[in-house]
């Protein structure tokens, strides 16, 4: 009852989107005030049918109903209850669905809460989303019902995944669907304003409180699989180029662009052609991340299919979606630009450019993605393109933005004046070389861009703060009001502050873990004892545990300083599953802000190390600062996101660029 009753839930939500995605738009062409509404009540009422659908499967993973052919695949009546939660998304036919309750999430809400969005444009924007979810429920009913039955039903499952029965993989899909979809909204306002041909200043302020959303929550998703991939999969990395990894990268980047475009079309009324642009190629690239990872076109830990029919379904959405939106950019987008002209040095200027080079890095991961895949495609060769075509090409202009990045916020709106910003800034220039020579001197065996990245981080990491200090005068000399002009700040502009410094975190540890990261792998047994990056390791004992669905033996290692003074004991831990069989590593770390002392443990492949274990020690310098910018940049794009100039009313007059008015009259 209960899975017929979430495929009926389905069925009909199809059926409100096709209303959703005609009427509305055909009312706000015609100004028929009723069809322009119909929109956000389809909205909400098909939120609440996909909602029904989506708890009706969760409630069959819960009660562990093998007669859903799903839950047979997915998981067993052992399994931990969060686990049986989680495995509702863990698989691919749940995840498409959790892919579409938060894209209605989201329609439902701009409905809601979209009280001072003009009607006819909520109407195509709800109109656009609409066609978005038609899309992708349709290839759930067609390629990946979840709701499948079988009988008579099995005695019991076939467990989820053991390297998906983690917390971190629990919360990691949600945030970056949440990322991936929210995406689709700025897409659709974005198509949406092409079709009534008007952007403006109240376009990009409305707009961005959406970007902020999906930005923000991709970010988390994304250092989140990177936090699982570091202590759960046993690598002892935290970003490996892997072409799924690459696919959830590059919206964040062209996503982070069209944040800063949209700064400038709101404040400035210029970058209208390319913020438009930004949007659709975020979303685009969301849905090319879907295409890879589920049409079997490669074989990942992350990926979920390897249906080929399902990927045509999902490459012909693709190519829907990318053609109709950009064939109707091309028509309209001449007419939207306005005259507003800045000087080759301004503030606009260096987002341009700050955007430029993010877009740049984008493609740089999109060419190393797709090239085996077209050359395997082609010629059936099959090669890998990894860390080193990367590092040769990533980390350059990674550092190149990083410079940019400090310098865009001291140059003035229109015209600014380089020269006199560089004046002001030099001992900052000092800093930051002084710092790149210290590196050197104590350490010469890291990588020469690890020395010179260090100080463009310090460079970053001092203009960000001496950028905040203007604006809270901090220098001024009156002391008692500070802590008054500091909360007096706009929140966008804080923000700003936080995520610009947690992109210095984030580099700092990036570069640390990188280039002096230390490895030692050992056959060891009881008592063994080895020395290991300043530390005294000993091998003391191995246990056996019982799981709730697994057998696990754990290691205690007993962790000494050097001069031997105890410092902890770590015990990772070689799992097996009771029902798959599977073997995992759950590896043990030693935190601290310097760096982290990562352990694992694994039996030996061949006959005549029998008895013995296989000792991995990693020692990542810096590793944490990665954790600490992340959250610092998830912070300032929530600090941004509650500007209450994104709660006050907009204007609703109509009102035309007059170059799209001159255009009109002409045909």
């Amino acid at each position: 009852m209960i899975p017929e009753l979430g495929q009926f839930a389905v069925v009909l939500a199809l059926l409100l989107a096709i209303v959703q995605g005609t009427l509305p738009i055909i009312g706000a062409s015609s100004d028929n005030l009723l069809w322009k509404n119909l929109a956000s009540y389809t909205a909400v009422l098909k939120f609440f049918l996909i909602a029904i659908a989506f708890f009706s499967l969760m409630k069959s993973y819960v009660v562990s109903d093998f007669t859903v052919i799903n839950v047979i695949n997915n998981s067993h009546s052992n399994k931990p209850l969060l686990y049986k939660i989680a495995g509702t998304w863990g698989n691919h036919e749940g995840s498409i669905l959790l892919w579409i309750l938060i894209l209605v999430t989201f329609g439902a809400s701009l409905a809601i809460f979209g009280k001072s969005i003009p009607s006819s444009l909520k109407a195509r924007t709800l109109g656009v989303q609409a066609w978005i979810s038609i899309g992708f429920i349709s290839f759930l009913l067609l390629t990946s019902n979840p709701f499948e039955r079988t009988f008579p039903p099995p005695l019991n499952g076939n467990d989820l995944n053991p390297l998906l029965q983690d917390i971190g993989l629990a919360i990691h899909p949600p945030l970056l669907y949440i990322g991936y979809v929210g995406f689709s909204i700025v897409y659709s306002f974005s198509v949406a304003a092409l079709i009534g041909g008007s952007v403006d200043a109240n376009w990009a302020r409305l707009v961005r409180p959406w970007i902020l959303v999906a930005w923000s929550s991709l970010t988390a998703g994304i250092a989140l699989g990177s936090w699982w991939a570091y202590y759960e999969l046993g690598w002892g990395g935290w970003w490996f180029w892997d072409p799924v990894e690459n696919v959830s990268l590059m919206p964040w980047l062209v996503g982070t662009a069209l944040l800063h475009s949209a700064i400038v079309t709101e404040k400035r009324g210029a970058f209208k052609s390319w913020t438009l642009l930004l949007a659709i190629l975020t979303f685009s690239l969301s849905l090319l991340g879907t295409f890879i990872v589920r049409s079997g076109l490669l074989t990942s830990v992350h990926s979920f299919a390897v249906d080929p029919e399902r990927g045509v379904y999902i490459l012909i959405l693709l190519a829907l979606s990318i053609s109709g939106s950009l064939s109707l950019f091309a028509y309209r987008a001449p007419s939207l630009e306005g005259d507003k002209f800045f000087a080759p040095v301004s503030r606009e200027s260096g987002l341009l450019l700050n955007n430029l080079f993010l877009t740049i890095a984008a493609l740089i991961v999109l060419f190393g993605t797709l090239y085996p895949l077209f050359l395997e495609g082609l010629t059936g060769d099959k090669i890998s393109v990894g860390p080193p075509f990367f590092n040769m090409s990533f980390i350059p202009i990674s550092l190149v933005l990083a410079s940019s990045m400090a310098l865009a916020p001291f140059l003035k709106w229109k015209k600014g004046d380089i020269f006199g910003v560089l004046s002001r800034v030099k001992f900052l220039i000092f800093m930051s070389f002084l710092i790149s020579l210290i590196v050197w001197y104590f350490d010469t065996s890291g990588p020469a861009y690890a020395v010179f990245g260090i100080g463009i981080v310090g460079w970053l990491f001092f203009m960000t703060l001496l950028e905040w200090s203007d604006r809270v005068k901090i220098f001024s000399g009156e002391y008692s009001q500070i802590f008054k002009r500091i909360i007096s700040q706009p929140r966008s502009a804080s923000g700003m502050t936080l995520a610009h410094l947690g992109i210095a975190f984030l580099l700092l540890g990036a570069i640390g873990s990188s280039a002096w990261k230390q490895e030692l792998t050992s056959f060891a047994v009881e008592g063994t004892e080895l020395q290991f990056a300043g530390f005294s390791i000993t091998l003391e004992k191995i246990s056996d545990l019982k799981g709730p669905n697994y057998q696990s033996k754990i290691a205690s290692l007993r962790v000494n300083k050097e001069n031997g003074k105890f410092v902890e004991v770590l015990r990772p831990e070689r799992r097996t599953y009771d029902v798959s069989g599977i073997r995992t590593t759950e590896s043990d770390i030693r935190q601290s802000v310097f760096g982290d002392l990562y352990v694992s443990i694994s039996e030996p492949s061949g006959k005549s190390q029998k008895g013995k274990w296989v000792l991995r020690l990693i020692y990542e310098p810096l590793v944490n600062f990665i954790w600490i910018g992340t959250i610092f940049i998830v912070i300032g794009g929530l600090v941004s996101l509650s500007d209450r100039r994104f709660r006050l009313p907009v204007q609703t007059k109509k009102k035309y660029d007059a170059s799209f008015v001159d255009g009109i009259s002409k045909r």
